[in-house]
C-alpha cells in the first residue's frame, strides 16, 4: 500500500480492525498490549534495558501506549509513511513521544540509534521484494547490544486467515510464514533469530492463556514473533 491509501485508511481502520478480529472475543487494545508486554519479557530475558525504542510501521499508534508503559524508561520513535496516521500516535501517548513520517525506504535514522526495534503486523504489507533490504536498514538502526522483535499473522491458523479476509484494509496483505520470515531475517544480517508462535486461545478459553508460553513451539497459534540481534 502506498502512503496515500495508508492515509486513507486512518479514519476507518479502527472500526475494521476491531470487526476483523470480533469472532477472538478481544478488542485491538488488547492485541497491542500483549505484544508490548512480550516486548519487554523478551528484553528483560535478553539483559537490555532500552533507552531508545522504535515503533516501525506504528500507523494509528495502538501499540505506543503500552510500549511507553513496558518501557517507562525509554524514549519512543514512532515511524510511519503514513503523516495521518502519526498525528493518532502523538493523541494515543501517555508521554512525550518522536514521530517520524519516512520514504518506505531508507530509515533516517544514524547507525546504532536503538536498542529496540519493535514492529507489530506490519510486513504483510510490505512487498515482499523489499523485505530483505528494509530488515537490513532496520539492523543498521541497531545498537550492538539491540534486538529487533517483529510480530506477525500465522497463516497457518484458520482463524487467522478469517480475520485478515474480512478487513478491509488487509485486502492486499501476502501474509508470511514464519520460517520464511525468519530465512529473510537471516539474509539481512540478523542472528540469533528466535521463534515462538502466539495467541492461542480466544477470549471465552482465557483460563487456558497461562499454557502459551509452553506452546510456543506449536505453529497453530494466531500470531508468531520472531526475536533477532
Amino acid at each position: 500500500m502506498s502512503q496515500a491509501e495508508f492515509d486513507a485508511y486512518v479514519d476507518e481502520y479502527e472500526a475494521q480492525h476491531a470487526a476483523s478480529v470480533k469472532l477472538s472475543g478481544e478488542d485491538p487494545d488488547f492485541f497491542a498490549a500483549y505484544k508490548a508486554h512480550e516486548a519487554a519479557r523478551a528484553m528483560a530475558a535478553a539483559g537490555v534495558a532500552p533507552q531508545r525504542i522504535m515503533d516501525f510501521g506504528a500507523g494509528r499508534g495502538n501499540c505506543v501506549p503500552h510500549l511507553q508503559e513496558a518501557f517507562p524508561d525509554a524514549a519512543l520513535t514512532a515511524l510511519d509513511v503514513s503523516a495521518r496516521s502519526l498525528t493518532h500516535c502523538e493523541a494515543r501517548a501517555i508521554r512525550p513521544l518522536e514521530t517520524v513520517c519516512y520514504d518506505g525506504k531508507t530509515l533516517p535514522f544514524e547507525d546504532g540509534s536503538f536498542d529496540l526495534a519493535f514492529t507489530a503486523c506490519v510486513f504483510h504489507h510490505i512487498p515482499a521484494e523489499d523485505h530483505i533490504r528494509l530488515l537490513s536498514e532496520i539492523r543498521r538502526t541497531l545498537s550492538p547490544k539491540g534486538r529487533f522483535i517483529l510480530f506477525e499473522h500465522n497463516p497457518w491458523n484458520p482463524a487467522t486467515q478469517h480475520a485478515v479476509r474480512t478487513c478491509p484494509f488487509d485486502a492486499n496483505a501476502v501474509l508470511i510464514s514464519a520460517p520464511e520470515m525468519r530465512r529473510r531475517f537471516r539474509a539481512a544480517g540478523f542472528t540469533d533469530v528466535g521463534l515462538r508462535w502466539t495467541l492461542f486461545f480466544p477470549g471465552f478459553l482465557s483460563f487456558l492463556r497461562p499454557l502459551e508460553r509452553a506452546l510456543g513451539w506449536l505453529p497453530l497459534g494466531a500470531q508468531y514473533c520472531l526475536v533477532a540481534r
